[in-house]
């Protein structure tokens, strides 16, 4: 991947880190002030409900962080750009699109099967990849 491309990327990558870290602060303070603020059973249920939606919110946001954050890992230490499972570069169309993209469309593609069969875990060894048809 060219430099330039790969410096643009990452200015993609800090400003939406810089946004999910706001955001996460803003989730935590909304989560703690709710507690305090309930009247009665309605009230309560809302809250709950509103509660719940921010906590998923939250672990989205979460993840997405995480990505990102092993995205510029990987940038730093020069594998980004490199599928994780065939070690093939990751097309630019898709890292433009998902720039923390860790697989190539086509492993992601078989990713999402054995996430389907239940046979996906954290580490796939490529023997595993190969068993899944195209």
């Amino acid at each position: 991947m060219r430099s330039g491309s790969l410096e643009k990327i990452r200015a993609i990558l800090m400003k939406r880190r810089a946004a999910l870290k706001r955001s996460l602060a803003d989730d935590v303070d909304l989560l703690r002030d709710t507690n305090d603020t309930v009247g009665d059973e309605v009230d309560a249920a809302l809250e709950t409900a509103a509660g719940e939606a921010s906590s998923q919110l939250a672990e989205v946001e979460s993840r997405e962080l995480l990505e990102i954050e092993n995205a510029l890992s990987r940038i730093k230490d020069g594998t980004y750009g490199k599928c994780e499972s065939c070690e093939k570069a990751i097309a630019p169309a898709r890292l433009n699109a998902l720039p923390y993209a860790t697989y190539c469309i086509q492993c992601a593609r078989k990713e999402e099967r054995f996430r389907q069969a239940g046979r996906w875990s954290a580490k796939v060894d490529r023997a595993s990849f190969a068993e899944v048809d195209e």
